[in-house]
């Protein structure tokens, strides 16, 4: 049951002082809180660690050696998560803040639902209260009438991936089927996670549960992304060709719809040459070889991989 489980919530940071202290006084304010928060610090630069070690003393400080970016942060973190006896894993970015009564929502939702599901997400919004599209869960296309009846009866909906921003996972389901993927760095690492988890196991979006995502602006990642295109490619390339997430029929599927999007993205794009670039080079790169075992990709890290 939901009093009964070990909550551990994970927040990964980069230089987002202020973001990362309004989102832990959040956690903090929960109306269930966490049995344990743990926030792991990619190597920043202003300040980050200290406010933690000041102002959050109840906080678990994991520092990283070098930025490992989200996915190597969200790797280290759940890793650590387990080694400390989760349950549950309560995952969310520095720019999170979710309201007094998500996480409670969260394991209600959880209890609800036969299984229990491998996960269940949070409405994210937008600083104005919209729906944020950066974090909108994917539907489960044919969701079968008993799991859309028990998601119904928890007033929740079934979904096939969810992000980074307010993700209560199953420990036992990331024991079984693994880590996030550090070597993904930026993009795509929840997606390529979150199918993993529900490949054939219920996953639910739990609208009660919400959390505030603080990005600078509203909108999604296919608005211009610079240089950082070229994870865009890559990580997909890894996805689509490597990942046991998706069966067959899902690569098609979604395999169209990055191509839509980043059609959509050339289109908009003020400066179409460095996304070329992005494009060549993430392709090659993601064509060339695969992702790197964790233990390899953060062998620095004092992380127990194993």
């Amino acid at each position: 049951m939901a009093e009964l489980a070990r909550v551990v919530a994970v927040v990964v940071t980069y230089n987002r002082r202020d973001l990362l202290a309004e989102a832990l006084a959040a956690i903090r304010a929960q109306t269930r809180a966490p049995d344990a928060v743990l926030v792991v610090d990619n190597a920043s630069t202003d300040g980050t660690a200290d406010l933690v070690r000041e102002r959050f003393r109840d906080v678990e400080l994991y520092e990283s050696a070098r930025n490992t970016g989200g996915a190597g942060g969200f790797a280290a973190g759940t890793r650590l998560a387990l080694e400390r006896g989760a349950d549950l894993v309560w995952l969310m970015d520095d720019d999170t803040v979710p309201e007094p009564g998500a996480l409670a929502a969260l394991l209600d939702a959880r209890d609800r639902i036969p299984g229990p599901p491998a996960l269940v997400a949070s409405r994210v919004v937008w600083t104005d209260g919209r729906d944020h599209p950066m974090n909108t869960p994917r539907a489960k296309p044919r969701a079968s009438r008993e799991e859309r009846a028990a998601a119904e009866a928890a007033g929740c909906v079934p979904i096939r991936s969810a992000s980074f921003v307010s993700v209560l996972v199953e420990a036992a389901a990331v024991r079984e089927r693994g880590l996030p993927i550090a070597d993904y760095f930026l993009w795509n690492d929840d997606f390529e996670f979150t199918t993993r988890l529900l490949r054939d196991r219920p996953g639910v979006l739990c609208p009660a549960s919400v959390a505030v995502h603080k990005t600078r602006t509203f909108g999604s990642t296919d608005v211009d992304p610079g240089e950082r295109f070229f994870y865009e490619v890559r990580n997909k390339v890894w996805l689509f060709t490597r990942s046991p997430g998706l069966a067959p029929a899902e690569r098609v599927l979604y395999g169209g719809s990055t191509a839509r999007r980043w059609t959509i993205t050339f289109a908009r794009s003020q400066d179409r040459a460095v996304l070329r670039r992005g494009l060549f080079r993430g392709l090659a790169a993601g064509l060339r070889a695969g992702p790197r075992p964790n233990d390899e990709t953060l062998a620095d890290l004092d992380v127990e991989w194993k």
